[in-house]
């Protein structure tokens, strides 16, 4: 595959309009928007810096071990990387999240192409032989699809930061200008981020963070909300 093929196949996957159903959750930004934690562009440009590197550390590297795998046609590889981090996942909002986003990918994949290694993804999702979380789909689908795994980390980052930045235009007084400075200013940390994880092993993953734990629990007990998480 071409480079510019490459970066099309990406550029389409980490597209916000892809139907997996980011726009239905906050990430815990609700409630941390809620709790006073994250009131203006410079607390939410810190709060998505701090949950896009929480996120390496685990999800990045599920995804770069189930796009490996998927590479090298090791299915059960890309299996084990799908359910270390779910077992991970302990939060019961984001735990769902998670899932629901990454049965949507597996679904819409099968119409963005022909592979077999993605059609029988999505069967062993649907059979529940497998747990079917986002990043690890998203390895799967970009294995499949040619992208490399730095881009598909990149995917991955850049999408969940558009997922919070998306509903902080919902949530706060904040315009797209200022969500995009944020968006901007991510690229240095996702290569940083993308260098850590691709040396972390997958009983490594680490998945610790006491505070969107607290948010999202929290968020569980709202009596409105606009969003899932």
């Amino acid at each position: 595959m071409s480079d510019v093929a490459q970066l099309v196949r990406a550029v389409h996957l980490g597209d916000s309009a892809l139907p997996v159903g980011a726009f239905a959750f906050s990430n815990a930004l609700e409630a941390a928007v809620e709790e006073g934690a994250v009131a203006d562009p410079e607390s939410l440009a810190a709060f998505v810096a701090a949950v896009t590197g929480e996120a390496a550390s685990a999800d990045g590297v599920a995804l770069l071990a189930a796009h490996r795998a998927a590479a090298a046609g090791d299915e059960d590889g890309a299996r084990r990387a799908d359910a270390a981090l779910l077992a991970r996942k302990t939060d019961e909002e984001l735990r769902t999240q998670c899932v629901r986003m990454g049965h949507k990918l597996a679904e819409v994949a099968t119409s963005i192409t022909d592979s077999p290694a993605v059609a029988r993804w999505r069967s062993a999702v649907d059979a529940g032989q497998t747990p079917g979380t986002y990043p690890a789909g998203l390895g799967v689908v970009c294995a499949a699809l040619g992208v490399g795994e730095e881009a598909a980390f990149a995917v991955h980052q850049h999408g969940l930061a558009v997922m919070i930045t998306g509903a902080a235009l919902r949530l706060m007084r904040i315009d797209h200008r200022q969500t995009q400075r944020i968006l901007g200013a991510l690229a240095d940390g996702v290569a940083a981020d993308y260098a850590s994880a691709a040396d972390t092993d997958l009983s490594d993953m680490s998945a610790f963070t006491p505070q969107l734990g607290v948010l999202s629990a929290a968020h569980t007990r709202a009596h409105v909300r606009l969003f899932m998480s």
